[in-house]
């Protein structure tokens, strides 16, 4: 069965590999999903992530979930725009996550940021997810 909403699907994955107190988590490899995982690695919500390519089939990302005394640094991530109702933000009314500890990753057409990046680029996008 393929999968509708392949940004959503890494989001749960990742919630719930939390949930178990996971150290890692493997979803599949996207470009979409590669930026987003570039914007929460330097946001500081997870370790890092490393892209496993095998023989003949699909590659995969691994991604290195992070803690704070055994608490998951990220302690809420929803999806925003979904395929069935995209949210578009412009500049002047991008969303602040838990005023401002938080973060909304959009999709700006100079590529994926989060939110105070793309205020400081002055480009607006659709809001793809929010994490605090």
């Amino acid at each position: 069965m393929a999968i509708t909403d392949p940004l959503g699907d890494m989001l749960t994955r990742i919630r719930n590999a939390q949930m178990r107190r996971k150290s890692t988590v493997n979803t599949p490899a996207s470009r979409l999903r590669g930026t987003v995982l570039e914007v929460l690695a330097s946001e500081g919500y997870i370790r890092g992530f490393s892209q496993v390519d095998f023989e003949g089939g699909p590659s995969e990302f691994s991604i290195e979930l992070k803690y704070y005394d055994d608490v998951p640094v990220i302690r809420e991530i929803q999806r925003v725009s979904k395929p069935g109702r995209r949210v578009y933000a412009s500049v002047k009314n991008i969303p602040r996550v838990a005023n401002g500890l938080g973060v909304s990753i959009l999709s700006t057409s100079k590529g994926v940021m989060a939110d105070h990046q793309a205020r400081d680029e002055n480009v607006g996008g659709e809001v793809l997810c929010r994490v605090f």
